[in-house]
């Protein structure tokens, strides 16, 4: 199903596309190729939307949430808004304290008007063509992304590129989840959460890893064994002091890397990826933003689970790389499964 979204910012009308596959349904729009609304059930069967979003186009434009977006060419920040590639530096929009980059560029790629290549009754693919130099980055590049909700309760996202010089090739999606529902924002960090991982990246005051990967044994970072988000929040401990809550790239570690789980209403969410690392963001800087259906989003009212390579790889060649050569297919997938 497609219904009219709204008029962008530009006069240029957005749609909503609908797919759909047992008891799962999702909205995605192509502004921003952006993940709307998402519906699962609970343990009695009971429909439940558990992504946060807007409205309109217009929120989402004038928003610095990101809620749902594809962002990309690279995700997460880059230190003093450059990177060295082919012996040539490379100079990005430094957007986040005057001095990083966060999230490629200033429309971060949740403002274009995406081409949609194919909508089926379970699954959109969405094209974006991003021209050489765009927010920085060498090459013209074709970026695909596409959403399927696959027959055991998955929503598949499958990220691919190609570029005619070499680039970075790095996308996430930005959802927030919260499994009790998207109104019920005071239920988030009763949620919990586990992660196999067995490092961080700690960050300094400005969110730059400081390039250490640093366990996490015997620290609140520490998600091996599942427990509430909220548990350890309040701790005194640099990581958290610094980034005001977590909001920091742990490493991608075992299937899945993440188990997200609504004690109340019994829904559990895992996330399976082929990226390297997964940033896990409490939802700090959300402070009664009205969102879908006139819900006010209160601080920490959702989390999101990003799949990407480690914040600022392209500064750090002993990490795992974001590179891609010219003419070489990009692809990478991360599934969100509800069981």
């Amino acid at each position: 199903m497609k219904k009219l979204f709204g008029v962008r910012f530009d006069g240029k009308e957005a749609y909503l596309y609908t797919i759909s596959r047992g008891d799962l349904s999702a909205e995605i729009t192509d502004h921003g190729a952006t993940l709307v609304k998402l519906f699962v059930p609970d343990s009695r069967g009971q429909l439940a939307d558990v992504v946060l979003g807007f409205d309109s186009p217009d929120e989402y434009t004038t928003s610095t949430t990101y809620f749902g977006a594809t962002i990309g060419r690279n995700s997460n920040r880059v230190g003093n808004a450059s990177f060295i590639l082919g012996g040539k530096t490379y100079r990005l929009n430094a957007n986040d304290n005057e001095k990083n980059n966060l999230h490629s560029g200033w429309d971060y790629y949740k403002d274009r008007l995406w081409q949609v290549v194919k909508h089926t009754t379970n699954s959109i693919c969405l094209r974006l063509d991003s021209p050489d130099g765009d927010q920085g980055f060498p090459g013209n590049a074709v970026i695909h992304v596409t959403y399927t909700l696959d027959d055991n309760g998955g929503l598949v996202i499958a990220y691919d590129g190609v570029c005619d010089k070499d680039t970075v090739f790095n996308l996430t999606n930005h959802s927030y989840f919260n499994l009790a529902g998207h109104d019920k924002p005071e239920l988030a960090m009763s949620q919990t959460l586990s992660m196999p991982a067995r490092f961080f990246n700690p960050d300094d005051a400005l969110s730059i890893p400081t390039g250490e990967l640093r366990s996490v044994a015997g620290t609140p970072m520490d998600f091996r064994e599942s427990k509430p988000i909220g548990r350890d929040i309040l701790e005194d401990y640099e990581a958290l002091n610094l980034q005001g809550g977590y909001d920091h790239n742990f490493e991608a570690f075992g299937i899945p890397a993440a188990t997200l789980c609504d004690p109340v209403s019994g829904r559990t969410m895992t996330v399976t990826t082929d990226c390297p690392g997964i940033q896990f963001y409490s939802g700090n800087f959300l402070h009664g933003v009205t969102g879908k259906d006139g819900v006010s989003y209160t601080y920490r009212g959702g989390v999101a689970l990003e799949t990407q390579f480690y914040p600022d790889s392209v500064n750090h060649p002993e990490w795992p790389q974001p590179f891609v050569k010219a003419g070489e297919h990009y692809h990478s997938v991360t599934t969100y499964r509800f069981v």
